[in-house]
């Protein structure tokens, strides 16, 4: 780095390799050696035929997972090519990474979007064709539908419109609709294929739900106790 313009000029070992483990995991079979001249340590070599598969499992290696293989599907239509894995685990939180043209844009966008939108939707269809929502219980949220997931998405398109400078999101509308079909059809054919599988995961979701719900009651009990209890003061 030219020490005129940056202020930094020191690389950062696991900077560079974390971003260029990232690239070897998502142009699956591609094969990137690197070597850090300023140590004597061996030079990494990363290449993962299973692309997103691995990086899943990259992902989940100190998690327990719901299903032993990640789910993976792809496609293209009007010069979108697509590419989703993803896989539960006992966790609660998620861990959803989005990608256009190999650029992370952290801030999601148009692809993220239609991606969660059809994970709820497909998760929903399942849980009411399977008779798994129990009386008085309302369809899976967002939230819901994610917890403990971890999942990437990625896409390739010709002209990315971005917002922003950084390219941190991705603005471009038909993406959505793209990205919400090829999700929606792969899952629903995943869990006709895999119902054991399916009904472990819708499972969760629910669990999820129940958690949530439970959450909610107690916090209004909570506040009408305080409200009367301030009313008798």
């Amino acid at each position: 780095p030219d020490a005129e313009i940056f202020e930094e000029t020191v690389y950062n070992r696991d900077t560079i390799l974390n971003r260029l483990r990232e690239l070897a995991f998502l142009n699956k079979g591609i094969k990137i050696v690197f070597e850090d001249e300023r140590t004597e340590d061996e030079a990494v070599v990363m290449q993962y035929k299973g692309g997103l598969i691995e990086y899943i499992t990259y992902l989940n290696r100190n998690k327990e997972a719901l299903h032993r293989k990640a789910i993976y599907f792809e496609s293209k239509k009007d010069d979108v090519e697509c590419e989703i894995s993803l896989q539960y685990t006992t966790a609660y939180n998620d861990t959803i990474f989005s990608f256009v043209n190999n650029i992370n844009t952290h801030e999601g966008g148009t692809h993220l979007s239609g991606f969660r939108s059809a994970l709820t939707k497909s998760l929903n269809g399942h849980a009411k064709k399977n008779n798994m929502l129990k009386k008085g219980m309302t369809a899976l949220t967002g939230d819901d539908a994610r917890e403990g997931l971890t999942a990437i998405v990625s896409v390739r398109i010709m002209n990315p419109q971005f917002e922003g400078q950084t390219k941190m999101k991705l603005g471009n509308s038909e993406v959505m609709g793209i990205v919400n079909s090829l999700v929606f059809e792969g899952l629903n054919t995943y869990f006709e294929e895999n119902p054991t599988v399916a009904n472990r995961i819708v499972g969760k979701t629910l669990d999820a739900a129940r958690a949530r719900e439970a959450a909610r009651k107690a916090r209004d009990l909570t506040r009408r106790k305080g409200a009367l209890d301030g009313f008798s003061t």
